[in-house]
C-alpha cells in the first residue's frame, strides 16, 4: 500500500529546514574556529613562558642565588669598583672597617669561596668553619672514659674524668691585589665582578695552600707537615703529633714499595680510613705511577669515568703541588682523612679597598680576609718519610 506524502507540505518545510541547518553549520564552524584561536593564544603563551624559563635558566647567577644582580652587588660592582663612588657602598651597608675597606657582598663572597675550593687542594679536602671575630677556639677530647657496662642492679661506678685538648688554629691576615686598567673598568661588557672574584681566588688559593701544607704558624696558618712528627701508634702518640712510617730507603722507595704504602693505609683507623685521601705533588705522583706489584701489576689505578679521580690502592689521589718532591727525611706522601685532620678557620667576610693612585693608570683592588688552620685530629692523617 502506497503512502501519500502531501506535495505542499514539503515544499514548504523544505526551504525552512535547510536554512535552519546552515545556520547550524556556520555557528558551529565560528565556534570551532574560536576555540582553535584561543587555543593557539594559550600555546604561544605557554610557549613563551617557556623559553623566558629557558633563557633564565642558562643565564649566568651570581652566588646561584638570583639570575640578576641584587642592589647591593650594583651599587658595589658599578658604584663603587668601576668609578669610586664610596657613598653608594655606605648607602647600603653602615659596616666600614678601620683599614678603610668595605666587605664584598654575599653572592661575590660565595663566588669567591666555591673558586677557592676548586682550585685550593686542601680546602676541598678539610673541615672549613665560618667565624666572626678573628679567634677560634675548640675543645677535644683526648682520652678518659666517661661510660661503662654494669648490671641491672649493680652499683655505679666512678668513670675516668675526661681529658681535654684545646683547638685554637693560628691565622694571619691573607691578601691579594689584582690591578685592572681604567678602560677596562669604563667597559659595560666587561664582567668585573666574575674577573675580581677569579683573580682575589687565584692568589688566595697560592698563598693559603702552601700555608696548609707548610705552614709555620706565625701570622698564618700551621701547615700539617710542619706539626710534631713521630715513629709512636695512635695509643701512645702525644696529641698534635702526626705518625709516620719510612720508605726503607734514604733516598727513595725500597724494592718492596706496595708494602709501604699498604701499611700506611693500615696504621690509620678504619673509620678515618671512609674518607681518606692522598695527598702529593705531581713529581711524586710521576713516580708513584711506575711503581709495580712482584707480580709486575701497576699500583696505580687510572679513573675509568670522566669526573671520576684517580686511585691508588683504592684511595682517591688529589695533587697538591706544595707537597716535597721524593728526597731524603722529607715527607713527599700524606695519606689521611683530612675532614677530621684538619681544620680551617676563617672569617667570612672578605674586605675590599679600591686604590687608583699607587700604580696610575692602574686600579688595584686591595683584598683581605682572615684564615687560620692547625691539624684537628693527628690520629686522621698519616705521613710516609724518605728514609732507611
Amino acid at each position: 500500500m502506497d503512502i501519500q506524502i502531501p506535495t505542499q507540505t514539503v515544499m514548504a518545510d523544505t526551504p525552512n529546514q535547510s536554512l535552519s541547518d546552515s545556520f547550524d553549520i556556520v555557528a558551529r564552524q565560528d565556534k570551532a574556529e574560536a576555540a582553535i584561536a584561543t587555543l593557539r593564544s594559550d600555546v604561544d603563551e605557554v610557549k613563551a613562558r617557556v623559553d623566558k624559563i629557558g633563557m633564565a635558566a642558562v643565564r649566568p647567577a651570581i652566588g646561584g642565588a638570583s639570575t640578576a644582580p641584587s642592589a647591593e652587588v650594583k651599587g658595589f660592582v658599578d658604584g663603587y669598583l668601576r668609578r669610586g663612588r664610596e657613598s653608594e657602598v655606605k648607602s647600603i651597608s653602615a659596616t666600614t672597617p678601620a683599614d678603610g675597606g668595605y666587605a664584598v657582598p654575599r653572592e661575590i663572597d660565595a663566588m669567591i669561596a666555591s673558586e677557592l675550593k676548586e682550585i685550593s687542594p686542601i680546602r676541598g679536602l678539610a673541615q672549613v668553619v665560618q667565624v666572626g671575630s678573628a679567634g677560634y677556639r675548640k675543645l677535644i677530647t683526648t682520652g678518659g672514659t666517661a661510660s661503662g657496662w654494669v648490671g641491672e642492679a649493680a652499683a655505679r661506678p666512678e668513670t675516668d674524668t675526661p681529658e681535654f685538648a684545646e683547638i685554637a688554629p693560628p691565622s694571619g691576615e691573607l691578601y691579594a691585589n689584582p690591578a685592572a686598567s681604567q678602560s677596562m673598568l669604563d667597559d659595560a661588557a666587561f664582567d668585573l665582578e666574575g674577573w675580581l672574584a677569579s683573580e682575589i681566588a687565584m692568589e688566595f688559593a697560592r698563598a693559603e695552600g702552601a700555608a696548609f701544607v707548610n705552614g709555620t704558624g706565625n701570622d698564618q696558618p700551621l701547615g700539617f707537615l710542619s706539626s710534631p712528627t713521630s715513629l709512636a701508634g695512635d695509643a701512645v702518640r702525644s696529641f698534635g703529633s702526626l705518625q709516620y712510617i719510612g720508605s726503607g730507603d734514604a733516598n727513595g722507595f725500597d724494592a718492596n714499595p706496595e708494602s709501604r704504602l699498604i701499611d700506611l693505609v693500615h696504621t690509620m683507623k678504619a673509620g678515618h680510613r671512609q674518607g681518606a685521601s692522598w695527598v702529593m705533588n705531581s713529581a711524586t705522583l710521576s713516580e708513584v705511577r711506575k711503581l709495580k706489584t712482584t707480580d709486575g701489576a701497576f699500583l696505580w689505578q687510572p679513573g675509568l669515568v670522566e669526573g671520576q679521580p684517580d686511585r691508588l690502592l683504592g684511595y682517591p689521589v688529589v695533587e697538591a703541588e706544595d707537597m716535597p718532591d721524593v728526597a731524603g727525611g722529607t715527607f713527599p706522601i700524606a695519606f689521611g682523612n683530612f675532614k677530621a685532620g684538619y681544620i680551617i678557620a676563617e672569617r667570612s667576610a672578605t674586605q675590599v679597598l679600591r686604590d687608583p693612585f699607587t700604580n696610575k693608570p692602574f686600579v688595584h683592588f686591595y683584598a683581605t680576609k682572615r684564615v687560620g688552620g692547625q691539624v684537628l685530629d693527628s690520629s686522621a692523617i698519616k705521613l710516609l718519610k724518605i728514609e732507611a
